[in-house]
């Protein structure tokens, strides 16, 4: 269930996120890998310099951003990178909890809470494609509740709300 201090803090964040205009990109950038490796360490994982990478692209910018832009990224840098070694990275990365997967664009996001397991909810603007993660737990007891109201026993969910953010909104 969540707390309200865990609800307040992951409103906060999606809200800075959003406003992409005050939000400290790098700091965030920089915050995502001492996560990943935090959680590896603890996990007992072995976040390799490749996975790591893989993770930092990600991270990049607030977008989701596909397998096979990650492999021309890759390839930039080393000549050698194929898809088995991004698709593996992207295996790795989901099993331990620090990207999501957007289902309806079949692409990546760093997950904005490694620490808290969870199932990832996102709000895509349309315009310009900058995403955030809505890592609140009540709208999965939501989608459990009326499941289970319904005698339907759901195995997976994942809410992704396509619109318009503020930033593209404010020029039209």
């Amino acid at each position: 269930m969540a707390t309200p201090e865990r609800t307040n803090r992951n409103t906060e964040m999606a809200s800075e996120q959003l406003n992409l205009t005050k939000h400290d990109h790098t700091r965030c950038v920089e915050d995502a890998l001492e996560a990943a490796e935090t959680v590896c360490a603890q996990r007992g994982a072995r976040l390799t310099p490749t996975r790591k990478r893989v993770l930092e692209l990600i991270w990049r910018e607030h977008k989701p951003v596909g397998a096979y832009d990650l492999l021309r990224f890759l390839q930039d840098e080393r000549k050698g990178a194929a898809p088995p070694t991004v698709y593996r990275a992207l295996e790795f990365l989901q099993e331990q909890g620090l990207i999501h997967r957007i289902e309806f664009l079949n692409a990546y996001m760093g997950c904005a809470d490694p620490e808290n397991p969870h199932v990832g909810h996102f709000l895509v603007c349309r315009k310009c494609g900058n995403a955030v993660e809505l890592a609140d737990s009540r709208i999965e007891e939501t989608v459990s509740e009326s499941s289970a109201a319904l005698g339907f026993k759901a195995e997976q969910s994942m809410v992704e709300v396509k619109g318009v953010c503020a930033d593209c909104r404010k020029v039209g």
